[in-house]
């Protein structure tokens, strides 16, 4: 694994990603992860996740990982208490979410809208859509309109499996003019746009706050380009192994893949290690 020696910061704070990282490819809770972060807990650190899920989505994982700290769904559109009150709401501009949302449809990507109260998508079938509605327990509502203006919209994600494409997207968005939305791939085959405060970096920002913690105290691990976002706020950064390479180019370290326990092989190595040496120092 690469970076600079883990001795050289402290870490008060973990704020972690889940797809990619805290899962694995068969989307199932990494072996190894529910140990180490109870060994984070028990060395004086302090756990969050920042994802691009729905709550509804992560209230397991919150449960299993025993996560104690405020966290962050819709890549910082929501930050939540444990008991999923909402702390800070960022949603997306009206005039900007319609302005996205026809931008996704002209490039022939389905179009998914989370609202504060509902999830539509603008077909009815698909692999993707089909797991989100198992892990929702429910099926997406029916997007039956072109008038995004009417909704609260939380995010907008294009879904495509044409990868080149999305990336190609992706870089197209981060050229045009809308300053006031942030758009950024959470996999090969999501493009999640939310409002510019919506973001992961905005979510380092947002808990460094809300848990008193300076941002250069605070350690981050992700595997996509909406994590870079973090990784430049934050005090020390990790990429899996599994990530994109110009995710990895952008971290203080690179771990295992999400296959191999990479998360907690960062834990141990980068961070509980860190803690560990502080301890005998002292």
């Amino acid at each position: 694994m690469s970076g600079a020696s883990p001795k050289s910061k402290r870490i008060d704070l973990v704020i972690s990603d889940v797809d990619g990282t805290l899962l694995d490819d068969k989307k199932q809770l990494s072996t190894g992860a529910p140990a180490a972060v109870q060994r984070l807990y028990e060395r004086g650190v302090r756990f969050s996740i920042a994802s691009a899920r729905p709550p509804r989505m992560v209230r397991e994982l919150i449960r299993r990982l025993d996560v104690r700290e405020p966290y962050a769904c819709f890549n910082g559109a929501l930050v939540l208490a444990t008991d999923e009150s909402i702390l800070r709401k960022y949603p997306m501009v009206s005039a900007d979410a319609q302005k996205v949302a026809d931008w996704i449809t002209a490039h022939g990507f389905d179009l998914w809208v989370w609202t504060d109260t509902d999830w539509f998508a603008s077909k009815a079938t698909g692999s993707h859509l089909e797991h989100h509605e198992r892990e929702m327990g429910r099926k997406a509502s029916p997007l039956r309109t072109k008038e995004i203006t009417q909704f609260t919209v939380l995010k907008l994600v294009g879904v495509s499996d044409d990868y080149p494409a999305l990336a190609g997207a992706e870089k197209e968005f981060l050229s045009m003019a809308m300053p006031g939305v942030s758009a950024t791939r959470s996999s090969s085959y999501y493009l999640d746009v939310t409002a510019a405060q919506a973001n992961k970096g905005a979510v380092v920002t947002a808990l460094s706050e809300l848990l008193h913690i300076p941002t250069e105290h605070i350690a981050t691990i992700g595997d996509m380009s909406t994590d870079v976002l973090m990784f430049r706020k934050s005090g020390t950064s990790i990429a899996m192994g599994n990530a994109l390479d110009d995710v990895k180019a952008s971290a203080t370290f690179v771990t295992k893949t999400n296959d191999e326990n990479g998360f907690a092989y960062a834990m141990d190595s980068f961070i509980s290690g860190f803690r560990a040496q502080m301890a005998a120092d002292d």
